[in-house]
């Protein structure tokens, strides 16, 4: 089916709302308000089982399941990990400078709106995800360092936006960075995450060109006999460390504060974050040619189940000073476990979101996966940067990850109704 097709048919146009419609007449089972204002999330199923009357077009729970687009916060950054996801930057095109940001903008916020609510794309829809329900999907947008040039916004440009200082174990691709303009999609239903994407990438026009992008995935919802934190490609259980929404500093952690220091032009990020974008190869056949013993030092936690090797379980804090009976640490001085560890970093702390990517086999027959590696932080200065700092001087795990390419996005606040993202710093 051709696009002008489903444009002008005003069956297909609707057809995804009737279908959420109809589940959420069957038994929608409430709203659940998660610890911040861009977790909103609604649950439409049925009670009836599969087969049974009434079960007709009903959706199961994972595609049934909307984030709300307007809130305290945008989505995509205290939502669950998503099973499938894009990442991508574009940068403004040639001329195109406030006035076309502003309308860009304006329309992504509308795309993103109608698609998280499981409704078709407000022009052109493609008609890819007609017969899905909105399955978790979160569009996320910020703005990098370049994109307050190319508006004549500088002065509103917050110093935690400065670019991130250079690593030596970096080996970015200067092409696969950075941007004017970043976005994060995320879903539990790869079809709704390509929709999204398309949209996107459409609405962008002759405003903005794709600059780089990513596709990555996780693990999908329920595919564990109960939630437990993610693994990433080596195995290993990654995230345990995570800000929790229940601690009482994780708002002032993650999220710039609505009276916090600063000029009143930068008051525009209040209750926004920054995110801070790795593509980071993982060169899997020399991870794999290690013992499971070696792999467990590297990291300074079990592989089975994410216990620090002084034992207890995943949770548990890491006792950095126990000594085997060989006198020396039993979490190695360059274990990253505890490199990363907030108490060896001052409280640095960062709420990590991420991605996993396989882009198929190398030239040299190795694969070409890793991590895209996504961190919230109120202020990257005192978020990401020390931790990154103190891991490019000594982790044993760099010597089997590479840094390919970085970005630095200043993420504005959830929007209210009937607002697009970032209006308080376009039309300030």
């Amino acid at each position: 089916m051709t696009e002008s097709s489903t444009a002008s048919n005003p069956d297909i146009e609707i057809s995804r709302r009737r279908l959420l419609g109809t589940v959420g007449a069957a038994g929608a089972v409430g709203l659940a308000l998660g610890a911040t204002g861009g977790a909103l999330v609604h649950s439409a199923v049925t009670d009836s089982p599969a087969g049974a009357p009434g079960a007709a077009g009903a959706l199961s729970s994972l595609g049934s399941t909307a984030v709300a687009f307007e809130g305290d916060h945008q989505a995509g950054i205290t939502t669950p990990l998503q099973a499938k996801g894009h990442v991508l930057a574009f940068d403004l095109a040639p001329g195109a400078g406030r006035t076309e940001a502003a309308a860009l903008m304006r329309r992504w916020s509308e795309t993103a709106r109608r698609l998280m609510a499981g409704e078709t794309a407000p022009t052109g829809d493609s008609g890819i995800a007609l017969d899905a329900g909105p399955s978790s999907l979160t569009v996320t947008f910020g703005f990098g360092h370049s994109f307050f040039e190319r508006t004549g916004l500088t002065a509103r440009r917050p110093a935690a936006l400065d670019p991130l200082p250079d690593f030596s174990s970096d080996r970015l691709d200067a092409q696969r960075s950075n941007g004017d303009l970043w976005v994060q999609i995320g879903s539990n239903d790869g079809l709704v995450a390509f929709h999204a994407l398309r949209a996107i990438q459409k609405d962008a026009g002759e405003a903005a060109r794709v600059r780089w992008q990513m596709n990555g995935f996780n693990r999908s919802p329920g595919a564990t006999a109960s939630p437990m934190t993610a693994r990433n490609l080596m195995g290993q259980i990654d995230g345990t460390g995570n800000p929790k929404p229940a601690d009482p500093d994780f708002d002032k952690r993650i999220f710039v504060p609505a009276a916090g220091p600063g000029p009143a032009e930068h008051a525009w990020m209040a209750g926004g974050s920054y995110a801070v974008v790795r593509r980071i190869r993982m060169l899997l056949d020399d991870w794999d040619k290690q013992s499971l013993a070696q792999q467990e030092q590297v990291i300074g936690r079990t592989k089975a189940n994410g216990a620090p090797l002084t034992g207890g379980g995943e949770t548990t804090p890491l006792a950095l000073d126990k000594l085997g009976t060989d006198g020396k640490p039993v979490i190695p001085s360059n274990a990253h476990a505890r490199i990363s560890a907030p108490a060896q970093n001052g409280g640095a702390a960062m709420l990590r979101r991420p991605f996993s990517f396989h882009d198929g086999i190398a030239p040299d027959g190795t694969p070409d996966a890793g991590l895209l590696f996504i961190c919230w932080q109120a202020d990257p200065l005192r978020g990401f940067v020390p931790v990154q700092r103190k891991l490019d001087r000594g982790d044993a795990l760099s010597a089997f990850i590479r840094h390919e390419s970085s970005g630095l996005y200043a993420v504005p606040p959830g929007p209210r109704t009937g607002e697009y993202v970032g209006q308080r710093l376009l039309e300030g």
